[in-house]
């Protein structure tokens, strides 16, 4: 069964070349020429990957996205954007976006993310393993809420995504290029700190009230989950 993407974007010329481009590579595709346009397509059939263009008059990309991931939708989500500010695309992630390409892009390379983010699959949970702990600090998958010393915290969808990971293997150290595979779908270490950014908010958020740090840093390698002394 071929996948479906679906690519909002109002620049005519771009959802064009990307209709063009992606359905010869064998995908189903849709397009919207607006966020609004974007967001009905949406409810009315989830595609399996979304192509969100950031830069759109009324709804941009980033609303979007945001309005997406309150709906519960895990659809994978490629931004496209001219903003190439640090900031600019940690707020996207922050959002719930899984990846993110600036214009103008190398069509090769857009083809690559989207077959990484395609290849990724949720994990499937057995009925008993719904809930991770570690120390004090519990994660409910369910509910995707945090709990440290009975106190709950929210978390993004990277936050949850990371602390996850963590979880999944504790007092294992995680290289930064595992971490990047395993949460980004790619491994662009050398164009930015956006792991260490997540990694300070998760930090600050789990370490709230006093506790002791859980995430330590192994310099030259990467993190690993475990007591301060362990």
């Amino acid at each position: 069964m071929r996948s479906s993407i679906l690519v909002v974007d109002d620049d005519e010329k771009i959802t064009s070349l990307l209709r063009r481009s992606l359905a010869f590579e064998g995908y189903e595709v849709t397009t919207a020429n607006n966020g609004l346009e974007g967001l009905k397509t949406m409810m009315s059939g989830e595609p399996d990957l979304l192509i969100l263009d950031v830069m759109m008059p009324h709804v941009d990309g980033w609303e979007v996205a945001h309005r997406v991931r309150s709906g519960g939708s895990a659809v994978p989500i490629l931004m496209l954007t001219a903003k190439d500010e640090i900031h600019d695309r940690v707020k996207g992630l922050d959002l719930g976006a899984d990846d993110y390409l600036v214009k103008p892009f190398a069509l090769e390379e857009l083809l690559a993310r989207v077959r990484a983010l395609l290849r990724r699959k949720p994990d499937k949970l057995e009925a008993n393993t719904n809930r991770l702990v570690f120390e004090d600090l519990a994660l409910d998958l369910d509910s995707r809420e945090a709990v440290r010393s009975g106190r709950s915290f929210e978390l993004t969808a990277k936050e949850f995504d990371l602390l996850h990971l963590f979880m999944q293997n504790p007092r294992r150290v995680l290289t930064r290029e595992t971490m990047m595979e395993r949460i980004w779908g790619y491994d662009f270490s050398g164009e930015s700190n956006v792991l260490e950014v997540y990694i300070a908010m998760l930090r600050q958020k789990t370490e709230a009230g006093g506790g002791k740090r859980l995430i330590q840093t192994v310099r030259g390698t990467g993190y690993v989950l475990k007591g301060e002394g362990a």
